[in-house]
């Protein structure tokens, strides 16, 4: 048995409630705006950058590297090397900033071909850049080549390549800087980088700290 309430109405109508002025939304929603505005627009970022400014002060200022006072390049954007007396980084396929053409490394505009692994565009780009890799390196027709030899990175600014394509260019370096092959391979392998964790990706070396080296040998 229920106890009906004595203050209740069946009769009476529901009370619809009375919407927010205009202008009240309205000034609600410019605070809204400003307070976001300043929260993720300025606090946020000047935090991150004041605490990456700290813990990873050469990492913040972009990796850059110094040669007798003055920068010559970043630890994590390529440069396009191609003299035969320096070590050669991977293809890159980014193009003048315009549009006009391309421009192997041109870091104010990063990309890719986007080309499928089923594209016969890719397949002929990669089956000359073999050629090429195996011609300017003194190697015979059947020698192996790299993958990353011969096919650019996402980003076009990959700055290192695996140690396999590296050492494939020792000889053609060490016979263009009338140097012993034994010397040019040390250079490289001095600034080898392993495995992330152990594991993770290929042993690998910076193309400009490895040139920058070569230029430096005594």
């Amino acid at each position: 048995m229920t106890i009906p309430d004595p203050f209740f109405n069946e009769s009476a109508a529901p009370v619809a409630p009375r919407p927010a002025p205009l202008p009240r939304l309205l000034l609600s929603s410019l605070l809204a705006a400003v307070l976001f505005t300043l929260v993720c627009g300025l606090a946020y970022p000047l935090l991150t950058t004041g605490v990456a400014g700290v813990l990873f002060p050469n990492q913040a200022g972009g990796s850059l590297i110094s040669q007798n006072g003055k920068v010559v390049g970043s630890a994590v954007l390529g440069q396009n090397f191609t003299a035969p007396q320096y070590l050669h980084g991977r293809p890159s396929m980014t193009n003048k900033t315009d549009g006009s053409g391309p421009e192997p490394y041109n870091a104010e505009n990063s990309g890719a071909s986007n080309w499928g692994a089923t594209n016969a565009k890719l397949r002929d780009t990669v089956q000359e850049r073999i050629a090429a890799f195996r011609q300017e390196n003194g190697l015979s027709d059947s020698a192996p080549v790299p993958v990353d030899a011969v096919t650019a990175s996402a980003s076009g600014l990959d700055p290192d390549v695996s140690l396999a394509t590296a050492l494939l260019q020792v000889n053609r370096i060490a016979q263009a800087r009338g140097r012993q092959p034994a010397e040019v391979e040390k250079v490289i392998r001095t600034h080898l980088t392993g495995r992330q964790f152990g594991v993770l990706g290929e042993q690998r070396v910076n193309v400009l700290a490895v040139n920058l080296a070569l230029d430096g040998m005594k």
